[in-house]
């Protein structure tokens, strides 16, 4: 059972997807995230953008984020963030794409900027560099824009140091098979 830790929206309980399309984050490593984000999260804009359940997303409306987008390639999955954005009364202060990340990337450049952006792909993908490197080139991060990564792999630069230079590490911890990092854009040289 997946539920809305703390917050305007505290115990309110989420649905899922069946099945194992989607791996919820666990409520473990929720509570580690957010414990490290709790004074950065209001007035935020979030990007969400492997939106699963939404329950990132979902997670820092209730901690005071301002609005969220939710982006995911799974019709199945949009239908269950929907039902969640609802449930916890943040569904008009949200918006909702079916899209693979790429595409909305690219497509958002010039249109969207985002404070927070949570980066929480199926693992198999290994795709969190990516889903870094195309978003600083389409501009769509905020100057001091955070973002947390969620993934199978240490490195999530998948071996780039000039993109891991682009960042400051905030935090990075492992939980069994999940490495979860937490990184600041720098400021433009």
């Amino acid at each position: 059972m997946m539920r809305i830790v703390t917050g305007s929206a505290k115990g309110v309980r989420l649905n899922t997807l069946e099945g194992d399309a989607t791996r919820p984050t666990s409520e473990r490593v929720k509570e580690a995230v957010f414990s490290s984000l709790q004074f950065d999260l209001a007035g935020r804009r979030v990007l969400d953008l492997f939106a699963g359940s939404g329950q990132l997303g979902l997670e820092a409306m209730s901690r005071g984020a301002v609005s969220a987008m939710f982006v995911d390639a799974a019709p199945a999955a949009m239908a269950v963030v929907k039902e969640n954005a609802v449930k916890t009364g943040f569904f008009s202060s949200c918006r909702y794409l079916i899209s693979d990340y790429r595409s909305y990337i690219r497509k958002a450049g010039g249109r969207d900027t985002w404070d927070l952006i949570f980066i929480d792909p199926p693992y198999a993908l290994h795709c969190v560099g990516d889903a870094l490197a195309r978003i600083l080139q389409a501009g769509i991060a905020a100057p001091g824009c955070l973002f947390v990564c969620e993934s199978g792999e240490e490195d999530i630069f998948a071996g780039q140091p000039e993109l891991a230079a682009r960042f400051e590490l905030v935090k990075a911890a492992r939980y069994s098979i999940t490495y979860i990092t937490i990184l600041r854009l720098k400021e433009e040289p």
